[in-house]
């Protein structure tokens, strides 16, 4: 599975993503937030790292891009900051809500830093005009985030030290394709069902040798444990 190499940088390592966690009016939202900068993940764990005595980890994480074309997930994209970028951190930013004004999966769009987010409030108490913001940010340094708003959307990232290896990969793959079709589902619905099952987690342990099975043998061993059978 191809995807995104993105960062998240924090006082410590991140095992598991914990939506219950997440701080509410951030650009986006309440949610889990990478980027695709390491630098800017590593800047960002040092902050918080001192904050909390520690000095800070980024966890490397690999983000499915194909969620922005799967019709199962609500997402939204900003290529820079623009007039709407501007208006949907507004209305994230409110401090009068605390739930998510917003009903998307996945965001993905520029961040509103320390510096923007100042001009922002000048803007807000009409010390300087929308376009005179604007323009402003067309000469700030680029940044990127991309924000998981919903336990959906975790199904599309995953740590990198937990990416399957090749050879799960490669057992996976046919086994996916025969698992949508036996059951009529979509590829998310599969890939969530096969990887939350113990037959994944035994392909996935080297150690128990199953990469040494063929997927259809691997494919039997699942239709057992899950009780299923071609429609």
């Amino acid at each position: 599975m191809m995807g995104l190499q993105v960062y998240h940088g924090s006082y410590t390592k991140i095992d598991a993503i914990d939506l219950s966690k997440a701080h509410a009016n951030r650009d986006f939202g309440k949610g889990f937030y990478v980027t695709k900068f390491h630098k800017h993940a590593e800047t960002w764990s040092k902050v918080i790292g001192r904050k909390r005595g520690t000095e800070g980890f980024v966890t490397e994480f690999k983000f499915y891009e194909r969620a922005f074309t799967d019709e199962t997930y609500k997402t939204l994209r900003f290529d820079d900051y623009n007039e709407e970028w501007l208006d949907f951190i507004v209305l994230n930013r409110d401090l009068d809500f605390t739930a998510n004004r917003h009903d998307y999966d996945i965001i993905e769009g520029p961040v509103a830093d320390d510096k923007v987010q100042n001009r922002i409030n000048d803007y807000l108490s009409d010390k300087i005009s929308k376009s005179v913001f604007l323009e402003e940010l067309k000469y700030h340094e680029q940044t990127h985030q991309i924000c998981f708003c919903t336990r959906k959307s975790l199904q599309m990232i995953v740590p990198v030290e937990d990416e399957p290896n090749y050879n799960t990969i490669k057992i996976s793959e046919p086994l996916l394709e025969t698992l949508m079709i036996d059951r009529n589902l979509n590829e998310i619905e599969a890939t969530d069902l096969f990887y939350s099952s113990k037959t994944f987690s035994k392909l996935a342990d080297e150690t128990t040798d199953f990469y040494k099975k063929t997927w259809q043998e691997i494919y039997e061993l699942l239709k057992q444990e899950l009780n299923i059978s071609p429609l």
